[in-house]
């Protein structure tokens, strides 16, 4: 009976062992130096896990002399150990008995070996039947995912990166949100150097107008320095940033509420970092090895202008001018402070003269500009016209128009404005009449019916007002190529134009309201292309031949001729130059200026040594330079271009003409967009439009445009659709022939079909390439050439699915052209022209439904 009854005392005390070890917190398991812990598993103080590639470490420690320990992930190798995040930064242990681990609820769980927990992921309970792991990657980002997800960001439980402490490391993500304008993630500072409790500075993006990262007081509840609004290349208050930084930025729309930053370190071998440190200065560090120590690269507030609204309201802050850094904005005074302002200048600014706006919105207000500035804070955006939006707006106080980003009006006071030596952008005042000296705003140009003997008295006086007016006050080109002649368009009684010489270019001027673009003489272009030598000749497209040109200061240039044959003409000459030079982004060709002498039609741009992509990708020689990362890369580009034509710039742009001739590379093999000979600009509310003049390549034209005139920002995504298959297959739409396929839509189609994707990816890359990648962008591509334009999805959305993001794609549809008949589907599909006799033409005339 004894025995038996042991028996049943060690069974009982084995069952209430194993329900203890299923209800307590896993304090038995142990592990040490791997990159990731699975559930069950624990880390105790004194162990650590290091990321696959060995770039940081994660564990126990103290900071300087204290001896409280925290959970922190840091670099590894470096001797002076550098903290990046730190998981319990308000309740540190008091002693070295701690536990990491994940807890019976899926939450990762810091305690001592009491089970009193110390901090914890607090996740929503997780199914415990679900096998979790947590892993510490090279980006520095711990995840908390299921073992089959392991590795996987986006669909990772837990992330640190969505729970920041005070440094924000390449790949991962500043978070906001776009209707509330709150910020979703900050960055706050240590309490001290050797204190890593939440400290007195916090540092995130307001995304109000335009997205700018902001460094705010939280200890005062005030602002302390800003980066001014980011205008899809950089921070346009911090104009040395292209130097500074070597990385590029990027914004990322995740949905129609939310938006994130993200910086993508180029080279990975070199460590970098942005932290906000315990002081508020927010700093960018790189590691020196063969100094054994980081460099500060950027660091702001730095004294002077940098300090947040440094003059005060309405003042304009200039480092350049020595002591003296404050003045007022044109048509203010300063604010006395008991008497007199004495250097101090905290009451900023006052206006002059009151403003005069009256119910119906009417003013004789006008505007005098102030530029190479950091735009004031608190900006506003608007479409539509900018200046006359601002003066039908009584509270309007200013506004700009950015290229980028668009328009921004301010209707509070004008603060925190910085002017700079270099760079900046150009501010529009708006002031009382009377501090205009009676003047009122900019005049418009205005066509006046008059009779012919009444015109010459007129041309007299609109030579003699050119200096006056602001769309014409310099008579002479700046840059001393050719000459400005004032000029003017007038209309006679009898239907017949009058022309004041140059009236074309006046023309374009007056659509024009960018920066000035030089003008180039035709001798000059002639001298630099060597007289438009055949040696020099880079293409030939509807629009006329381009020739490769130097001019005398050495600088490489493109020179677009309009051919007297084209079929193109002023019209789409003067639309090609006003949106070129209207829109600025990375994956657009530059304009650098433009010739209208005597017949001769000529835009002046950028030299892009490696020519347009056609000559690649089609080329059995050189198109093995072509590896899928450089393909992917130059997907991504075009794909930012186009978001940026639809969506980011500050007119709303369809291209309609969107080709791999039209995809140009520079000498890094970035791309760039061209040709906006055929674009169109769209209303702030107009989603879709109809011409009967189709225009564009067959072959890449949607159905609905080729057939029935309708195009809108769903027909370039079609374009797209077809330039990434090309781009994948290394094959021409137009031209690709099998037995069971007349293009390469439909031999997509039938691979998909078929379950055999993969087979379209070209043979030269197929051993090298990322499949993963590749088989997610032949996805994209099917889904953006579906005949249904409602089916196709946005450039926002293609853009979110080539980086990853999403990781269940829409299932696309096959084409449906049941509507149409057999022969005529063949000819759109096929890209045969009908009545034409090139699939070369890039501009044709066919008379839609």
């Amino acid at each position: 009976m004894g025995f038996k009854k042991y028996l049943q005392n060690l069974h009982l005390i084995t069952t209430i062992f194993l329900l203890l070890l299923q209800y307590l917190p896993p304090i038995f398991t142990k592990t040490t130096n791997t990159s990731r812990l699975n559930q069950g598993q624990l880390l105790t103080d004194g162990q650590t896990l290091i990321s696959p590639q060995q770039i940081f470490e994660l564990g126990f420690f103290s900071p300087g002399n204290s001896n409280l320990r925290y959970v922190g992930i840091w670099y590894f190798g470096i001797q002076n150990r550098t903290v990046a995040w730190v998981a319990n930064r308000d309740n540190p242990l008091p002693t070295n008995s701690g536990n990491f681990g994940i807890g019976t609820n899926g939450s990762l769980v810091i305690s001592d070996r009491n089970g009193v927990v110390y901090w914890s992921s607090n996740i929503s309970s997780i199914s415990s039947n679900r096998n979790l792991t947590v892993m510490l990657m090279d980006t520095g980002n711990l995840v908390l995912s299921t073992i089959e997800n392991i590795g996987d960001d986006s669909n990772a439980i837990w992330r640190s990166c969505d729970h920041p402490t005070d440094t924000y490391l390449p790949n991962l993500r500043i978070y906001m949100n776009i209707t509330t304008g709150s910020d979703i993630r900050k960055f706050v500072s240590w309490n001290s150097p050797n204190d890593p409790s939440k400290g007195d500075y916090s540092m995130g993006v307001d995304p109000r107008g335009a997205p700018q990262v902001v460094v705010w007081d939280d200890h005062n509840n005030r602002r302390l320095w800003r980066t001014g609004h980011y205008d899809n290349q950089i921070f346009i208050g911090v104009p040395q940033m292209r130097s500074l930084f070597n990385f590029g930025f990027r914004l990322v729309t995740v949905n129609s509420e939310i938006m994130y930053f993200i910086f993508n370190n180029q080279n990975t071998s070199l460590l970098m970092r942005f932290v906000i440190q315990w002081n508020g200065v927010v700093q960018q560090l790189t590691w020196d090895n063969g100094i054994g120590r980081w460099n500060t690269l950027f660091s702001q507030p730095s004294i002077g202008c940098e300090v947040y609204n440094r003059c005060g309201d309405f003042g304009v802050c200039r480092s350049e001018n020595g002591p003296n850094i404050c003045s007022c904005m044109e048509g203010f005074d300063p604010r006395y402070i008991n008497g007199s302002n004495s250097g101090n200048w905290s009451g900023g600014c006052v206006r002059r003269s009151n403003l005069e706006c009256d119910s119906n919105g009417t003013t004789s207000d006008g505007f005098v500009k102030l530029t190479g500035v950091k735009l004031p804070d608190f900006a506003d955006g608007l479409a539509g016209d900018c200046e006359n939006g601002c003066l039908r707006n009584c509270s309007c106080n200013a506004y700009a128009n950015v290229t980028g980003v668009g328009c921004l009006i301010w209707g509070g006071n004008l603060v925190d404005v910085e002017q700079f030596e270099q760079g900046g952008e150009t501010l529009f005042i708006r002031v009382s009449r009377y501090d205009l000296g009676g003047r009122k705003k900019s005049s418009k140009i205005v066509v006046i019916a008059i009779s012919a003997t009444g015109a010459v008295v007129l041309v007299a006086i609109a030579m003699f007002l050119c200096v006056y007016r602001n769309k014409v006050k310099e008579c002479r080109n700046p840059c001393g190529k050719a000459k400005k002649k004032p000029f003017l368009v007038l209309e006679a009684s009898n239907g017949q134009d009058i022309s004041v010489e140059e009236s074309e270019q006046f023309e374009l001027e007056k659509e024009y309201d960018g920066p000035p673009l030089p003008i180039f003489s035709s001798s000059t272009l002639e001298l630099a292309t060597d007289v438009f030598a055949n040696k020099n000749k880079l293409g030939q497209g509807g629009f006329g031949p381009v020739h490769k040109g130097v001019l005398p200061s050495g600088q490489e240039i493109a020179v677009k001729r309009l051919s007297k044959s084209s079929g193109q003409g002023l019209v789409e000459f003067r639309n090609e130059m006003i949106l070129i030079a209207k829109l600025q982004h990375r994956n657009l060709v530059r304009l650098l200026g433009y010739c209208i002498e005597g017949e001769e039609r000529m835009l002046v741009y950028e030299y892009m040594p490696n020519k347009s992509l056609d000559s690649f990708l089609f080329d059995p020689t050189k198109k093995g330079e072509l590896n899928w990362k450089t393909r992917f890369m130059i997907i991504e580009g075009i794909a930012r271009g186009l978001l940026y034509l639809h969506r980011d710039s500050r007119l709303r742009i369809i291209h309609r003409d969107l080709k791999v001739g039209n995809i140009l590379l520079d000498e890094e093999m970035n791309p760039k967009i061209s040709d906006f000979g055929m674009a169109r600009i769209f209303g702030g509310n107009q989603n879709e439009a109809n011409t009967n003049r189709v225009v564009g390549t067959y072959g890449y034209m949607s159905p609905e445009y080729a057939m029935e005139g309708l195009f809108s920002v769903k027909s370039d995504v079609y374009s797209f659709g077809v330039l990434l298959l090309e781009i994948i297959s290394g094959q021409r739409n137009n031209s690709f022939r099998t037995p069971d396929s007349t293009n390469l839509i439909r031999h997509a189609w039938k691979l998909w079909k078929e379950g055999k994707p993969e087979e379209l990816i070209d043979v030269s890359i197929v051993d090298s390439c990322n499949r993963t990648e590749a088989l997610q962008c032949i996805h994209v591509a099917l889904l953006c050439i579906q005949s249904s334009a409602v089916q196709r999805p946005t450039m926002s959305s293609v853009v979110f699915m080539l980086e990853g993001e999403s990781t269940s794609l829409p299932q696309p549809s096959e084409n449906d052209f049941t509507s149409l008949g057999s022969v005529e589907m063949d000819l759109i599909v096929e890209g045969r022209e009908i009545n034409m006799s090139s699939n070369d033409v890039s501009i044709t005339e066919v008379a839609g439904r």
